[in-house]
């Protein structure tokens, strides 16, 4: 599966009862790629995976799968939980996920040979490209390039998604493992420095609402024309942080559902936007220029 420069980490909609809303999360995923998006991953941060039973993770799969085909989709099946993660990656798989992601192990902080040995065991039973999510802020632990360096050596994986923040970071990964894999921004507002040291593309919030800018910042820097990179991730800084202004995917569920499209409220323990902060999020919207979406 070529996952592409664009990958949206896509939100789960749900009803206003906290279901989950399977049509909407159809359409959803057809707007997204048709709006730049190469590839979607879901039930990942943005997709409230912690919330989510493991079946209703399949029945999403299973819509969004219908919605925009097999090879358009990533399932965020790690988990801090070896065997569990395998069973659903196992599931995953059979029911159409064209790949995985798999997030470092949270809350029972793994050292490097336990994350190493997690990611194997996972991957080896899968069959299917797999891509490593480093979020230490999430997690509480980091994979460290040294390890990314020896995953890499795994012939199905074949990519991460970085999330420390740290340029340096990014750097040693690129330095230490081979070209042909693939380093993905976890950070909206990193991905042109990241592409800068190596990185082949981002995995997004911010192209929920804004794919075609984000698009054309990416397809501008592979082409050579830097200054136009630029100019784009300026103008698109201002929503790349206000899309963060609270624990994602709150900022970003509320932006969707104020442009038009409708994808409910998050599930708790995740709160709403407070009145200030969702009146300064409209007016970041209106700053940088997004309009209402069409379902």
């Amino acid at each position: 599966m070529d996952m592409g420069r664009v990958v949206t980490a896509m939100v789960t909609p749900f009803k206003d009862d906290l279901t989950l809303d399977l049509d909407a999360a159809k359409t959803l995923a057809r707007h997204l790629v048709a709006s730049g998006s190469d590839s979607i991953v879901i039930f990942g941060t943005t997709g409230e995976a912690p919330a989510l039973t493991e079946d209703e993770k399949i029945a999403l799969l299973e819509a969004v799968v219908e919605a925009v085909g097999t090879g358009r989709v990533i399932a965020g099946t790690g988990s801090n939980s070896t065997q569990g993660s395998i069973r659903l990656s196992r599931r995953a798989v059979k029911s159409g996920a064209g790949a995985i992601m798999l997030v470092c192990p949270y809350y029972n902080k793994p050292g490097q040979e336990g994350m190493y040995r997690h990611f194997r065991a996972i991957v080896d039973e899968a069959g299917v490209p797999a891509i490593l999510y480093n979020i230490p802020g999430r997690t509480g632990v980091n994979l460290l390039p040294e390890t990314v360096a020896r995953l890499a050596q795994v012939p199905d994986i074949v990519a991460i998604k970085e999330a420390s923040g740290s340029l340096d970071q990014v750097s040693a990964i690129r330095s230490l493992t081979p070209r042909e894999f693939r380093i993905y921004s976890g950070d909206d507002s990193l991905t042109l420095p990241i592409l800068a040291v190596g990185g082949h593309g981002v995995v997004s919030v911010a192209s929920h609402v804004t794919g075609p800018r984000i698009r054309r910042m990416i397809d501008a820097f592979v082409c050579g024309d830097v200054v136009a990179a630029r100019d784009q991730h300026l103008s698109l800084l201002p929503l790349f942080k206000g899309l963060f202004v609270a624990t994602n995917p709150i900022p970003v569920k509320k932006a969707l559902n104020v442009l038009g499209f409708r994808c409910g409220p998050c599930r708790p323990p995740l709160e709403e936007l407070s009145p200030e902060q969702e009146r300064g999020l409209q007016q970041v919207l209106e700053r940088v220029g997004v309009d209402g979406l069409k379902p």
